[in-house]
């Protein structure tokens, strides 16, 4: 078994199957890999059954050969060019502390300790309880 497979050569072959983990690809009569679903093409790959279908020909890179095993790992993204990458186009987000700058520029200038708060808060919290009773 794959004593004619090299790691490295680019082949075609055909999808023989498809699981949730990967892809079948017969390379001859005699010898069969699996493309990984990571492997299927670049980006994410939720459901390789939007990409393949079993009977379509594929170009194909071999990844590894595990004689023993019998087992020959293969990759069609590996055939492909990588996309160049896209430009963000929204704002970075902003850090914590830049956000807490954020809302405190927006309220009161300067920091405020909490004895300096407590007694606005708990007239805040006897002008609730006069609207409740009423």
């Amino acid at each position: 078994m794959a004593e004619n497979i090299e790691v490295g050569s680019v082949l075609t072959g055909k999808v023989t199957g498809i699981q949730a983990y990967g892809a079948f690809v017969a390379l001859d009569e005699n010898n069969q890999g699996l493309v990984h679903i990571s492997e299927i093409t670049h980006g994410y790959v939720k459901d390789i059954n939007e990409y393949l279908k079993v009977g379509d020909e594929v170009k194909v890179k071999v990844l590894s050969v595990d004689k023993e095993a019998g087992k020959i790992g293969l990759s069609i993204r590996a055939t492909e060019v990588a996309p160049a990458p896209v430009a963000e186009t929204k704002a970075a987000p902003k850090s914590r502390k830049r956000q807490a700058a954020a809302i405190q520029a927006e309220t009161e200038p300067g920091f405020n300790t909490l004895k300096d708060k407590l007694q606005e808060w708990i007239e805040q919290s006897a002008k609730n309880n006069d609207l409740i009773k009423k």
